[in-house]
């Protein structure tokens, strides 16, 4: 896939609504030109198909949560509050994205088989987060866990699975709403027995 231009990329939510709503299958290339503005012989120009253009998507809802999550990560408190914090900002750009996601609940097996999808998911959210769980272990503001990586996976699992179920009811993601309820179980689930804080 070639580097696509940033009025290109602007357009291309639009393809998330189509992809959220008829499926992936059902959407044509043409339907995408016509939704996004995007002639369609410019959007082969860029991407191989409309699996790409899906792909394409997935990688820019991943690489905002990347940053939300860096700043979250690289702040100067505990391990557990910035751990609170990297649940709130997958949240809001989750949030940010309802389109995106909810074409990620109707493509989820074809999204599974997209190697870079994977890769982007390992740098943006699972290296961090395990990152977290080492850190909160040592400075005891959270539980040490046997296997960082898998709770790593559990926690975004977590997330991502409420907020979806938000989205694919048709509902509205409220962070401010969702936020506390998950944030509850992960942290009363990971803090140490006689912690506090």
């Amino acid at each position: 896939m070639r580097r696509v231009p940033a009025q290109i990329a602007a357009r291309l939510p639009a393809a998330a609504e189509l992809f959220a709503d008829r499926g992936l299958e059902e959407t044509k290339v043409e339907d995408v030109a016509a939704a996004t503005g995007v002639p369609k012989a410019t959007l082969y120009y860029y991407f191989a198909g409309k699996e790409e253009i899906l792909a394409f998507l997935l990688q820019e809802t991943l690489q905002q949560m990347a940053d939300e999550v860096a700043i979250a990560t690289q702040a100067p408190e505990s391990a557990a509050i910035r751990l609170a914090e990297v649940v709130r900002a997958q949240l809001r750009v989750m949030a940010d994205q309802p389109a995106v996601c909810r074409a990620l609940i109707e493509n989820l097996g074809r999204a599974g088989r997209m190697p870079e999808i994977a890769s982007s998911v390992t740098e943006a959210y699972y290296a961090p987060v395990q990152q977290l769980l080492e850190e909160g272990g040592r400075d005891g503001s959270l539980r040490a866990t046997e296997d960082p990586a898998s709770t790593a996976m559990v926690l975004f699992g977590a997330v991502t699975m409420s907020a979806l179920a938000y989205l694919a009811t048709g509902q509205s993601l409220s962070p401010e709403t969702l936020g506390p309820s998950i944030l509850s179980v992960v942290l009363d689930g990971l803090r140490p027995a006689d912690s506090e804080s």
